[in-house]
């Protein structure tokens, strides 16, 4: 297992290793005991699964508030996104700072988007299918957003389109109106 630290604190890329032959490819996605080896320890508790049907889908920017904030691991099981983290914790010198990747079936490749960033991604192609791993379970009453086109935090979405959203995330809050206001450097 490979794993690379980005211009975020916390979020980190994993690549696992990937065995093929004449038959097709074997791969651990995910294993608990590889984790600990290598400082992740988090108990995950529930498994997602989204199925977008258009190129142009936007999903997010999500986060929920504490004490029922995620850590999500996430990856691409058919097609390509655009994954983006956003530090929201107001405390932190990168607040409001993105990182963003494309995570593909094709590169197998897993984001870990831990609790204080708010999380988000955009469908490349057409029938994008993403799962992740969360350590909390969903609260409603928690469960917060940003917008996906906040100039203060300007994320380079790499399809230059009006993106496909839900209504939620098309009335959702500017950055400095979000409420993520319980973050601290240390989360």
């Amino acid at each position: 297992m490979k794993v690379s630290e980005t211009t975020l604190d916390g979020v980190l890329v994993i690549e696992q290793a990937v065995f093929g032959d004449h038959r097709g490819w074997f791969t651990e996605t995910y294993s608990e005991a590889q984790f600990k080896e290598v400082g992740i320890d988090i108990n995950f508790v529930q498994d997602n699964h989204s199925f977008s049907a258009s190129k142009g889908t936007l999903r997010g920017l999500h986060f929920q508030r504490s004490p029922m904030a995620q850590t999500k691991l996430v990856r691409c099981t058919k097609g390509v996104i655009y994954d983006v983290a956003v530090d929201i914790r107001k405390k932190s010198s990168t607040f409001g700072q993105w990182f963003g990747l494309e995570l593909s079936a094709e590169n197998k490749k897993q984001l870990l988007v831990p609790k204080g960033f708010a999380h988000g991604f955009m469908t490349l192609t057409e029938d994008v299918e993403v799962q992740y791993k969360v350590d909390e379970v969903y609260s409603p009453e928690h469960d917060r957003g940003i917008i996906w086109n906040d100039a203060t935090i300007n994320i380079e979405w790499p399809i230059n389109i009006k993106p496909i959203l839900s209504s939620k995330d098309e009335g959702a809050p500017k950055l400095e109106e979000a409420e993520a206001d319980l973050w601290s450097s240390k989360e």
